[in-house]
């Protein structure tokens, strides 16, 4: 059973799954409480390795739509004369082990992560910085690009960097609100607290475009009558919904886990219909391949925007430091 089906799904199986978990859900999140009153105690403090970070994180594992908002908030710090620099993680890669600058180039996702490749593509000026010490990620943008403003596209439950505005996703009304391994959820909900703000919020809302294809020469394209899907994130029941509320018929769907390099060699010639349609973090690994003329491969991409946009200009510009 994918440990999704175990947290989303419906039937006794799953449900049976979740309860007899619950003991081990108990027991992670006393541990996670612990490790937080270390911190909040001070028994351990967060290093200021950066005088302006912006954290973009969750408290669930993947699936949340944070790169296109990472994306947006940097646009919107230029759009209010700040410097941008990203940090990721690598999740997976071989320079996840420390942090480094990445160079101005496309990005291998082999050796930088897929997430970092992406966001390479979709803002190709951005200096990315990877990697899972985010302490040494910090210190390198602060050294390497000076009045910049770090924003780190995860990275809510890293105590140990102080974060100076912390922004996280969460639905309202979560399928699953347990914690690990029950549910979905990192750490406990009721932490979404320490966030200098929730969205969707009361005040702001997360609205995403509608769904858009282009194909490999990143040209915009109709949506096409029939498809497969192939991917390898973490939600792709919603990645599939949204497909085929696009108009799109599924007659299949070949789903990888999380951050898969997506490098069997039969990976495309199993599929039966002549077009594939894949997401961004997908096409990142799928472009090197050399069997991509025996599909039609279409990328789908969908932006972010937190609305009402100038007061959200507003409120980021009042909790930046000078």
């Amino acid at each position: 059973m994918r440990i999704e089906n175990l947290w989303f799904g419906q039937g006794w199986r799953p449900l049976f799954g979740r309860i007899i978990l619950l003991p081990l859900t108990a027991l992670y999140s006393l541990s996670w409480q612990v490790y937080l009153l270390i911190y909040r105690y001070r028994i351990k403090r967060p290093a200021i390795a950066h005088p302006r970070v912006i954290c973009i994180g969750n408290l669930t594992a993947g699936g949340s739509g944070k790169t296109p908002v990472t994306t947006f908030v940097a646009d919107c710090l230029v759009e209010l004369g700040f410097k941008p620099v990203i940090s990721c993680s690598g999740y997976g890669s071989p320079k996840s082990e420390a942090a480094e600058t990445a160079p101005q180039l496309s990005l291998n996702p082999r050796e930088w992560g897929d997430e970092p490749s992406e966001i390479r593509d979709l803002r190709p000026s951005l200096p990315i910085v990877v990697g899972r010490r985010r302490v040494l990620a910090a210190t390198l943008a602060n050294q390497e690009f000076p009045g910049s403003v770090l924003v780190l596209d995860d990275g809510f439950q890293h105590l140990p960097l102080h974060k100076h505005v912390t922004i996280i996703l969460d639905a309202r009304d979560p399928a699953n609100a347990l914690p690990f391994p029950s549910g979905p959820y990192r750490e406990p909900r009721w932490n979404r607290s320490r966030a200098n703000l929730v969205l969707p919020s009361d005040r702001f809302e997360v609205v995403y475009s509608a769904l858009e294809f282009v194909n490999e020469a990143g040209s915009a394209v109709d949506a096409p009558a029939v498809a497969s899907i192939l991917t390898a994130i973490a939600r792709p029941d919603l990645f599939e919904a949204s497909v085929r509320e696009a108009g799109v018929q599924v007659p299949d769907i070949d789903v990888h886990p999380d951050h898969d390099p997506l490098d069997a060699p039969d990976l495309l010639s199993r599929h039966n219909v002549g077009t594939v349609i894949v997401t961004m973090k997908d096409w990142v690994k799928l472009r090197t391949r050399d069997d991509l003329d025996k599909v039609t491969i279409l990328i789908a991409k969908r932006s972010a925007t937190i609305e009402p946009k100038e007061e959200f200009l507003k409120w980021l510009k009042e909790r930046i430091p000078e």
